[in-house]
Protein backbone atom coordinates (compact mmCIF):
# COMPACT_ATOMS: atom_id res chain seq x y z
CA UNK A 1 0.00 0.00 0.00
CA UNK A 2 2.74 2.63 0.26
CA UNK A 3 4.64 1.63 -2.73
CA UNK A 4 1.23 1.99 -4.08
CA UNK A 5 0.20 5.35 -2.94
CA UNK A 6 4.22 6.78 -3.30
CA UNK A 7 3.07 6.34 -7.12
CA UNK A 8 0.38 9.11 -6.59
CA UNK A 9 2.67 11.56 -4.25
CA UNK A 10 3.37 14.94 -6.18
CA UNK A 11 7.08 15.14 -7.43
CA UNK A 12 8.03 17.24 -4.73
CA UNK A 13 7.18 14.35 -2.20
CA UNK A 14 8.69 12.11 -4.52
CA UNK A 15 11.71 13.98 -3.99
CA UNK A 16 11.74 13.81 -0.24
CA UNK A 17 10.53 10.02 -0.68
CA UNK A 18 13.76 8.98 -2.73
CA UNK A 19 16.30 11.46 -0.46
CA UNK A 20 15.23 9.49 3.10
CA UNK A 21 15.45 5.80 1.50
CA UNK A 22 17.79 6.50 -1.81
CA UNK A 23 15.09 5.46 -4.53
CA UNK A 24 13.66 6.96 -7.19
CA UNK A 25 10.64 5.87 -9.64
CA UNK A 26 11.42 5.93 -13.72
CA UNK A 27 9.73 9.27 -13.71
CA UNK A 28 11.01 12.27 -12.25
CA UNK A 29 10.52 15.46 -13.05
CA UNK A 30 13.70 17.48 -13.13
CA UNK A 31 13.06 18.93 -16.59
CA UNK A 32 14.22 15.73 -18.16
CA UNK A 33 18.32 15.57 -16.08
CA UNK A 34 17.49 13.07 -13.52
CA UNK A 35 18.26 9.24 -14.22
CA UNK A 36 19.10 6.24 -11.87
CA UNK A 37 22.75 5.69 -11.26
CA UNK A 38 23.06 1.91 -9.77
CA UNK A 39 20.20 2.22 -7.97
CA UNK A 40 20.41 5.81 -6.77
CA UNK A 41 19.48 9.13 -7.79
CA UNK A 42 21.16 10.99 -10.27
CA UNK A 43 21.69 13.88 -12.63
CA UNK A 44 22.80 13.92 -16.13
CA UNK A 45 24.98 17.25 -15.37
CA UNK A 46 26.21 17.24 -18.68
CA UNK A 47 22.60 17.83 -20.54
CA UNK A 48 21.87 20.44 -17.32
CA UNK A 49 21.72 24.03 -19.40
CA UNK A 50 22.54 26.73 -16.23
CA UNK A 51 19.51 29.57 -17.02
CA UNK A 52 20.38 33.48 -17.48
CA UNK A 53 18.08 33.75 -14.42
CA UNK A 54 18.21 37.41 -12.75
CA UNK A 55 21.01 39.46 -12.17
CA UNK A 56 23.45 41.26 -9.66
CA UNK A 57 22.98 45.02 -9.46
CA UNK A 58 24.29 47.69 -7.69
CA UNK A 59 21.88 49.08 -4.71
CA UNK A 60 21.78 52.59 -2.84
CA UNK A 61 21.20 51.35 0.57
CA UNK A 62 23.52 49.68 3.18
CA UNK A 63 23.81 46.61 0.78
CA UNK A 64 25.84 47.86 -2.13
CA UNK A 65 24.93 44.78 -4.41
CA UNK A 66 21.76 42.81 -4.67
CA UNK A 67 20.93 39.53 -6.47
CA UNK A 68 17.39 40.41 -8.15
CA UNK A 69 14.92 37.83 -9.76
CA UNK A 70 14.07 38.49 -13.56
CA UNK A 71 11.44 40.81 -12.27
CA UNK A 72 13.79 43.02 -10.38
CA UNK A 73 12.75 41.92 -6.96
CA UNK A 74 15.77 41.33 -4.85
CA UNK A 75 16.47 37.85 -3.27
CA UNK A 76 15.03 37.91 0.21
CA UNK A 77 16.98 35.29 1.51
CA UNK A 78 20.06 36.72 -0.08
CA UNK A 79 19.47 40.06 0.38
CA UNK A 80 19.34 39.41 4.61
CA UNK A 81 22.57 37.24 4.21
CA UNK A 82 24.05 40.15 2.19
CA UNK A 83 23.49 42.51 4.87
CA UNK A 84 24.71 40.59 7.61
CA UNK A 85 27.94 40.15 5.43
CA UNK A 86 28.03 43.90 5.09
CA UNK A 87 27.44 44.30 9.29
CA UNK A 88 31.10 41.93 9.50
CA UNK A 89 32.93 44.79 8.22
CA UNK A 90 33.38 43.24 4.52
CA UNK A 91 33.81 45.65 1.61
CA UNK A 92 32.08 46.77 -1.59
CA UNK A 93 34.42 44.43 -3.78
CA UNK A 94 33.51 41.11 -1.75
CA UNK A 95 30.02 41.74 -1.04
CA UNK A 96 29.77 42.04 -5.44
CA UNK A 97 31.96 39.07 -5.43
CA UNK A 98 29.57 36.65 -2.80
CA UNK A 99 26.82 38.13 -4.49
CA UNK A 100 27.40 36.63 -7.68
CA UNK A 101 28.54 33.45 -6.30
CA UNK A 102 25.14 33.37 -5.02
CA UNK A 103 23.24 34.52 -8.26
CA UNK A 104 25.54 31.06 -9.67
CA UNK A 105 23.40 29.11 -6.87
CA UNK A 106 20.36 30.39 -7.60
CA UNK A 107 20.42 29.70 -11.01
CA UNK A 108 21.54 26.13 -10.31
CA UNK A 109 18.43 25.47 -8.12
CA UNK A 110 16.31 26.64 -10.74
CA UNK A 111 17.71 24.41 -13.59
CA UNK A 112 17.39 21.38 -10.80
CA UNK A 113 14.43 22.23 -9.73
CA UNK A 114 15.19 22.31 -6.01
CA UNK A 115 14.14 25.21 -3.41
CA UNK A 116 16.97 27.00 -1.91
CA UNK A 117 16.15 25.51 1.73
CA UNK A 118 15.95 21.79 0.75
CA UNK A 119 19.22 21.96 -0.94
CA UNK A 120 21.25 18.58 0.35
CA UNK A 121 25.10 17.82 -0.59
CA UNK A 122 23.57 16.31 -3.55
CA UNK A 123 23.12 19.47 -5.48
CA UNK A 124 26.34 20.92 -4.07
CA UNK A 125 27.94 17.92 -5.64
CA UNK A 126 26.59 18.19 -8.87
CA UNK A 127 27.40 22.00 -9.01
CA UNK A 128 30.85 21.51 -8.83
CA UNK A 129 30.84 18.46 -11.20
CA UNK A 130 28.86 21.07 -13.69
CA UNK A 131 31.40 23.82 -13.18
CA UNK A 132 34.28 21.13 -14.19
CA UNK A 133 32.81 20.91 -17.54
CA UNK A 134 30.97 23.65 -18.78
CA UNK A 135 32.32 26.80 -20.24
CA UNK A 136 31.58 30.32 -18.88
CA UNK A 137 28.85 31.96 -20.47
CA UNK A 138 30.37 35.10 -22.72
CA UNK A 139 28.92 38.25 -23.54
CA UNK A 140 30.02 38.09 -26.89
CA UNK A 141 32.31 35.54 -28.93
CA UNK A 142 36.02 35.53 -28.79
CA UNK A 143 37.43 37.34 -32.27
CA UNK A 144 41.25 37.68 -31.69
CA UNK A 145 41.83 35.47 -29.03
CA UNK A 146 40.04 32.06 -30.36
CA UNK A 147 43.38 31.65 -31.67
CA UNK A 148 45.62 31.80 -28.56
CA UNK A 149 42.54 30.76 -25.58
CA UNK A 150 44.13 28.01 -23.11
CA UNK A 151 47.77 27.45 -24.77
CA UNK A 152 50.69 28.84 -23.40
CA UNK A 153 52.52 32.28 -25.09
CA UNK A 154 56.14 31.53 -26.15
CA UNK A 155 57.63 35.10 -24.53
CA UNK A 156 56.15 34.84 -21.46
CA UNK A 157 55.56 31.14 -20.65
CA UNK A 158 51.91 32.25 -19.12
CA UNK A 159 48.76 30.61 -20.26
CA UNK A 160 46.22 32.53 -21.84
CA UNK A 161 42.82 32.17 -20.09
CA UNK A 162 40.00 29.58 -21.39
CA UNK A 163 36.69 29.56 -21.38
CA UNK A 164 36.77 26.91 -18.42
CA UNK A 165 35.79 27.53 -14.99
CA UNK A 166 39.49 27.49 -12.87
CA UNK A 167 39.68 25.12 -9.41
CA UNK A 168 40.38 28.34 -7.45
CA UNK A 169 36.69 29.55 -8.89
CA UNK A 170 34.59 26.37 -7.81
CA UNK A 171 36.64 26.76 -4.28
CA UNK A 172 35.12 30.24 -4.53
CA UNK A 173 31.77 29.36 -5.40
CA UNK A 174 31.54 26.58 -2.06
CA UNK A 175 32.93 28.85 0.38
CA UNK A 176 30.13 31.20 -0.59
CA UNK A 177 27.44 28.47 -0.65
CA UNK A 178 28.45 27.39 2.85
CA UNK A 179 29.31 30.37 4.19
CA UNK A 180 25.35 31.38 3.13
CA UNK A 181 24.15 28.18 5.09
CA UNK A 182 26.00 28.54 7.68
CA UNK A 183 24.11 31.83 8.82
CA UNK A 184 21.09 30.41 8.36
CA UNK A 185 21.83 27.77 10.50
CA UNK A 186 22.94 30.25 13.10
CA UNK A 187 19.55 31.76 12.59
CA UNK A 188 17.43 28.34 12.71
CA UNK A 189 16.54 28.39 9.29
CA UNK A 190 16.95 26.79 5.76
CA UNK A 191 18.19 22.93 5.76
CA UNK A 192 19.45 21.21 8.82
CA UNK A 193 22.73 20.53 6.92
CA UNK A 194 24.71 22.76 5.38
CA UNK A 195 24.95 21.11 1.76
CA UNK A 196 28.82 21.87 1.61
CA UNK A 197 30.20 19.54 4.54
CA UNK A 198 33.56 19.70 5.49
CA UNK A 199 35.71 16.26 5.98
CA UNK A 200 37.59 15.60 8.88
CA UNK A 201 39.77 12.20 9.68
CA UNK A 202 38.72 9.83 12.25
CA UNK A 203 39.30 10.21 15.72
CA UNK A 204 40.25 13.64 14.93
CA UNK A 205 40.06 16.70 17.47
CA UNK A 206 39.84 20.06 15.79
CA UNK A 207 42.80 21.85 16.45
CA UNK A 208 44.30 19.28 18.27
CA UNK A 209 47.81 20.29 17.65
CA UNK A 210 47.53 23.55 17.28
CA UNK A 211 50.43 26.02 17.79
CA UNK A 212 49.41 28.63 20.55
CA UNK A 213 51.44 31.67 18.57
CA UNK A 214 49.59 31.20 15.65
CA UNK A 215 45.35 32.00 15.49
CA UNK A 216 42.46 29.57 15.33
CA UNK A 217 41.57 28.44 11.81
CA UNK A 218 38.87 25.46 11.04
CA UNK A 219 40.40 22.52 10.52
CA UNK A 220 38.67 19.89 7.82
CA UNK A 221 38.64 20.51 4.22
CA UNK A 222 35.38 21.35 1.97
CA UNK A 223 34.56 18.16 0.66
CA UNK A 224 34.06 18.53 -2.89
CA UNK A 225 36.98 21.41 -3.19
CA UNK A 226 38.93 20.46 -6.29
CA UNK A 227 42.71 20.80 -5.26
CA UNK A 228 44.55 23.90 -7.06
CA UNK A 229 48.06 23.21 -8.39
CA UNK A 230 50.40 25.15 -7.23
CA UNK A 231 51.91 27.84 -9.71
CA UNK A 232 55.45 29.42 -8.91
CA UNK A 233 55.35 33.54 -8.94
CA UNK A 234 55.70 34.91 -12.55
CA UNK A 235 58.79 37.39 -12.55
CA UNK A 236 59.22 39.38 -15.29
CA UNK A 237 63.24 39.19 -16.27
CA UNK A 238 65.07 42.20 -16.88
CA UNK A 239 65.09 42.73 -20.65
CA UNK A 240 61.18 42.21 -21.26
CA UNK A 241 60.40 44.92 -18.23
CA UNK A 242 62.87 47.08 -20.01
CA UNK A 243 60.45 46.20 -23.17
CA UNK A 244 56.85 46.67 -21.46
CA UNK A 245 58.52 50.12 -20.33
CA UNK A 246 59.04 51.48 -23.71
CA UNK A 247 56.17 50.36 -24.66
CA UNK A 248 53.93 52.51 -22.59
CA UNK A 249 52.48 55.49 -24.00
CA UNK A 250 52.08 57.95 -21.24
CA UNK A 251 53.61 59.27 -18.14
CA UNK A 252 50.51 57.98 -15.99
CA UNK A 253 51.47 54.42 -17.37
CA UNK A 254 54.71 54.92 -16.95
CA UNK A 255 54.56 56.19 -13.28
CA UNK A 256 52.18 53.64 -12.00
CA UNK A 257 54.08 50.73 -13.30
CA UNK A 258 57.45 51.97 -12.02
CA UNK A 259 55.49 52.43 -8.67
CA UNK A 260 54.44 48.68 -8.61
CA UNK A 261 57.51 47.36 -9.75
CA UNK A 262 59.36 49.06 -6.75
CA UNK A 263 57.49 47.79 -4.42
CA UNK A 264 55.04 44.94 -5.17
CA UNK A 265 51.46 47.09 -4.09
CA UNK A 266 48.21 45.05 -5.65
CA UNK A 267 46.38 47.20 -8.57
CA UNK A 268 43.60 48.14 -6.41
CA UNK A 269 46.00 49.48 -3.39
CA UNK A 270 47.73 51.91 -6.02
CA UNK A 271 44.54 53.01 -7.50
CA UNK A 272 42.98 54.00 -4.17
CA UNK A 273 45.83 55.96 -3.54
CA UNK A 274 45.18 60.16 -3.45
CA UNK A 275 47.12 63.22 -3.73
CA UNK A 276 47.51 63.25 0.18
CA UNK A 277 48.81 60.09 0.19
CA UNK A 278 52.71 61.09 -1.40
CA UNK A 279 55.31 61.90 0.77
CA UNK A 280 57.76 63.83 -1.54
CA UNK A 281 60.47 64.25 0.80
CA UNK A 282 60.81 60.51 1.79
CA UNK A 283 59.91 59.06 -1.36
CA UNK A 284 57.06 56.97 0.31
CA UNK A 285 53.41 56.14 -1.07
CA UNK A 286 50.47 55.49 1.44
CA UNK A 287 48.18 52.31 0.84
CA UNK A 288 45.16 50.80 1.79
CA UNK A 289 45.86 47.29 2.10
CA UNK A 290 43.56 44.93 0.38
CA UNK A 291 41.14 43.08 2.90
CA UNK A 292 42.33 44.26 6.29
CA UNK A 293 42.77 48.35 4.79
CA UNK A 294 45.57 48.19 7.61
CA UNK A 295 47.34 51.77 6.51
CA UNK A 296 50.93 51.01 5.20
CA UNK A 297 53.43 53.49 3.49
CA UNK A 298 55.43 51.86 1.15
CA UNK A 299 59.05 52.86 -0.82
CA UNK A 300 58.44 54.01 -4.26
CA UNK A 301 62.03 54.41 -6.30
CA UNK A 302 63.08 57.54 -7.03
CA UNK A 303 62.30 56.40 -11.11
CA UNK A 304 58.83 56.55 -9.95
CA UNK A 305 58.60 59.79 -8.69
CA UNK A 306 60.39 61.45 -11.66
CA UNK A 307 57.24 59.89 -13.90
CA UNK A 308 54.79 60.85 -11.42
CA UNK A 309 56.05 64.54 -11.29
CA UNK A 310 55.76 64.51 -14.99
CA UNK A 311 52.21 62.92 -15.04
CA UNK A 312 50.97 65.81 -12.71
CA UNK A 313 52.53 68.84 -14.35
CA UNK A 314 50.81 67.35 -17.80
CA UNK A 315 47.62 66.81 -15.75
CA UNK A 316 47.21 70.87 -15.75
CA UNK A 317 44.78 71.33 -12.85
CA UNK A 318 46.05 70.55 -9.45
CA UNK A 319 44.50 67.74 -7.63
CA UNK A 320 42.49 67.99 -4.23
CA UNK A 321 44.07 66.41 -1.33
CA UNK A 322 41.10 63.72 -1.40
CA UNK A 323 40.90 63.33 -5.02
CA UNK A 324 42.20 60.23 -6.04
CA UNK A 325 45.65 60.15 -7.99
CA UNK A 326 45.21 58.37 -10.76
CA UNK A 327 42.74 59.82 -13.21
CA UNK A 328 41.84 59.56 -16.74
CA UNK A 329 44.25 61.22 -19.76
CA UNK A 330 40.63 62.59 -21.93
CA UNK A 331 38.03 64.09 -20.20
CA UNK A 332 34.49 62.87 -20.05
CA UNK A 333 31.04 64.20 -20.01
CA UNK A 334 29.16 62.04 -16.95
CA UNK A 335 26.81 65.00 -16.78
CA UNK A 336 28.46 67.44 -15.37
CA UNK A 337 30.44 68.83 -17.76
CA UNK A 338 33.86 67.32 -19.37
CA UNK A 339 35.66 66.35 -16.22
CA UNK A 340 38.65 63.70 -15.93
CA UNK A 341 37.46 60.40 -14.32
CA UNK A 342 39.20 58.37 -11.55
CA UNK A 343 41.04 55.61 -13.09
CA UNK A 344 39.54 52.44 -12.52
CA UNK A 345 40.63 48.52 -12.84
CA UNK A 346 38.99 47.90 -16.66
CA UNK A 347 41.09 50.85 -17.77
CA UNK A 348 44.42 49.88 -16.32
CA UNK A 349 43.64 46.50 -17.67
CA UNK A 350 42.95 47.96 -21.07
CA UNK A 351 46.35 49.66 -20.70
CA UNK A 352 47.99 46.22 -20.54
CA UNK A 353 46.02 45.26 -23.19
CA UNK A 354 47.51 47.60 -25.87
CA UNK A 355 51.31 46.87 -24.71
CA UNK A 356 50.76 42.80 -24.68
CA UNK A 357 49.38 43.38 -28.27
CA UNK A 358 52.16 45.23 -29.62
CA UNK A 359 55.01 42.81 -27.55
CA UNK A 360 53.08 39.74 -28.12
CA UNK A 361 52.99 38.95 -24.75
CA UNK A 362 50.31 38.74 -22.65
CA UNK A 363 51.32 40.16 -18.97
CA UNK A 364 49.41 41.44 -16.28
CA UNK A 365 49.02 44.17 -13.97
CA UNK A 366 49.52 41.02 -10.85
CA UNK A 367 52.98 40.04 -12.25
CA UNK A 368 54.85 43.46 -11.74
CA UNK A 369 54.13 41.96 -7.67
CA UNK A 370 55.60 38.74 -8.36
CA UNK A 371 58.85 40.79 -10.17
CA UNK A 372 58.96 43.41 -6.80
CA UNK A 373 59.06 40.17 -4.62
CA UNK A 374 61.14 38.27 -6.21
CA UNK A 375 63.69 40.94 -6.77
CA UNK A 376 63.53 42.01 -3.37
CA UNK A 377 63.38 38.46 -1.95
CA UNK A 378 67.11 38.14 -3.80
CA UNK A 379 68.22 40.73 -2.12
CA UNK A 380 70.87 39.98 0.26
CA UNK A 381 70.52 42.71 2.09
CA UNK A 382 66.64 42.72 2.62
CA UNK A 383 65.65 39.70 4.81
CA UNK A 384 62.54 37.71 4.28
CA UNK A 385 60.68 39.73 7.12
CA UNK A 386 61.39 42.95 5.10
CA UNK A 387 59.73 41.42 2.35
CA UNK A 388 56.59 40.00 4.32
CA UNK A 389 56.17 43.71 5.42
CA UNK A 390 56.58 45.16 1.89
CA UNK A 391 53.77 42.53 0.76
CA UNK A 392 51.53 42.41 3.75
CA UNK A 393 51.53 39.04 4.03
CA UNK A 394 49.29 38.14 7.44
CA UNK A 395 51.68 35.14 7.52
CA UNK A 396 55.72 34.49 7.00
CA UNK A 397 55.15 31.20 5.44
CA UNK A 398 53.05 33.00 3.01
CA UNK A 399 56.33 34.93 1.48
CA UNK A 400 58.56 31.97 2.01
CA UNK A 401 56.09 29.27 -0.30
CA UNK A 402 55.78 31.45 -2.83
CA UNK A 403 58.96 33.46 -3.45
CA UNK A 404 61.54 31.40 -2.04
CA UNK A 405 61.34 28.96 -5.18
CA UNK A 406 64.23 28.75 -7.57
CA UNK A 407 63.58 29.86 -10.88
CA UNK A 408 62.84 27.56 -13.64
CA UNK A 409 64.47 29.77 -16.23
CA UNK A 410 67.82 30.06 -13.42
CA UNK A 411 68.15 26.37 -13.02
CA UNK A 412 68.03 25.50 -16.34
CA UNK A 413 71.02 28.16 -17.15
CA UNK A 414 73.21 26.86 -14.41
CA UNK A 415 72.84 23.69 -15.30
CA UNK A 416 73.51 24.03 -18.95
CA UNK A 417 76.54 25.84 -17.62
CA UNK A 418 77.27 23.06 -15.54
CA UNK A 419 77.29 20.15 -18.84
CA UNK A 420 79.20 22.94 -20.67
CA UNK A 421 82.37 22.62 -18.31
CA UNK A 422 82.02 19.25 -18.14
CA UNK A 423 83.04 19.16 -21.93
CA UNK A 424 85.71 22.26 -21.37
CA UNK A 425 87.64 20.20 -18.49
CA UNK A 426 91.20 19.04 -19.81
CA UNK A 427 91.41 15.39 -19.52
CA UNK A 428 93.15 14.40 -16.31
CA UNK A 429 95.67 11.14 -17.09
CA UNK A 430 95.00 8.53 -15.28
CA UNK A 431 96.92 8.00 -11.55
CA UNK A 432 98.22 4.68 -13.35
CA UNK A 433 100.60 6.24 -15.89
CA UNK A 434 104.05 5.00 -15.84
CA UNK A 435 103.70 2.32 -12.72
CA UNK A 436 104.03 -1.37 -13.09
CA UNK A 437 100.58 -2.54 -12.42
CA UNK A 438 101.73 -5.42 -10.62
CA UNK A 439 103.12 -3.43 -8.24
CA UNK A 440 100.12 -1.07 -7.53
CA UNK A 441 98.43 -4.79 -6.98
CA UNK A 442 100.62 -5.20 -4.19
CA UNK A 443 100.83 -1.48 -3.12
CA UNK A 444 96.58 -1.59 -2.76
CA UNK A 445 95.62 -5.12 -2.80
CA UNK A 446 94.00 -5.65 -5.94
CA UNK A 447 94.46 -4.24 -9.36
CA UNK A 448 93.32 -0.49 -10.27
CA UNK A 449 90.23 0.25 -13.51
Amino acid sequence: NLLTGLARNTPRQEQIWSRLFGTTSATSEQGGCMGVVHGVRGRDVAAIVMPSWGAVVAADGVVPWLVVDPAGVPVEPVRRFLTDFVARGYRPGSVRSYAYGLLRWWRWLQAVGIEWDQATSEEARDLVLWLKQAAKPRRSPRTLSTATAGTINPITRKQYLNDQYKPRTVRHSNAVVRSFYEFYLEIGEGPLVNPVPREHGRNHRPNEHHNPLEPFRPEGRVRYNPKVPKQKPRAMPDEQWKELFAALRSNRDRAIVAASVSNGARATELLGVRSADLDWGEQLVRVFRKGTQAEQWLPASPEAFVWLRLYLAELGDPLSPDQPLWQTLRRRDRGDGLRRQPLNYEALRAVFRRVNTLLGTNWSMHDLRHTAAIRMSRDEKLSLRDVQAILGHAHLSTTADVYMLEDDAEVVRRVHLHLANQHAQPQIPPVTAGYNDRDLAVLFGGGLR
